[in-house]
């Protein structure tokens, strides 16, 4: 019961940032929306950063195929970009936000250092870089992404 009432804030703030952007992201509404106290969900997390910790998990964790090939991942991102968008704008404003606030870029940084490490097994570790900036570039560009992610699947495999 309480793994299901977390998984309902995490969604919740999910969709807040999605519709409101990080500025509107408000604590008793996401409580509110799930049907509790404000002062509950400091029970399922103590401040607003784990829950901002939680929202990036939630979001990436929709972006993992494991044991995939660059191919298949690239393929998951750009299908992702078309069909999820909601996913790329909370992740976006979260980037935005860690810009200016460093714990914020430290929760930032742990999903990149996962992603980093998850892109070695699928290509040459010093390309991780290089495939991040350009996903997170595609996301701002409203443009079916499948395009240009094959292109650079093409250079990186030196096809």
């Amino acid at each position: 019961m309480a793994e299901e009432r977390r998984q309902e804030l995490v969604e919740a703030a999910f969709r807040c940032i999605s519709a409101t952007g990080f500025e509107g992201l408000r604590l008793r509404a996401v409580a509110a929306e799930v049907g509790i106290d404000h002062s509950t969900l400091h029970h399922h997390f103590p401040t607003k950063k784990d829950l901002i910790a939680a929202v990036v998990e939630y979001a990436t964790g929709r972006l993992r195929l494991p044991g995939s090939t660059l191919a298949e991942h690239l393929n998951l991102l750009g299908r992702a970009m078309r069909e999820q968008p909601e996913l790329f704008v909370v992740l976006r404003e979260i980037d935005l936000r860690a810009l200016r606030e460093p714990e914020i870029r430290a929760i930032v940084d742990r999903g990149e250092m996962g992603w980093r490490h998850a892109l070695a097994t699928r290509t040459a570790p010093e390309h991780a870089a290089l495939i991040i900036a350009v996903v997170k570039g595609l996301t701002l560009i409203p443009d079916d992404p499948q395009d240009v992610l094959s292109r650079l699947e093409n250079l990186l495999e030196g096809t």
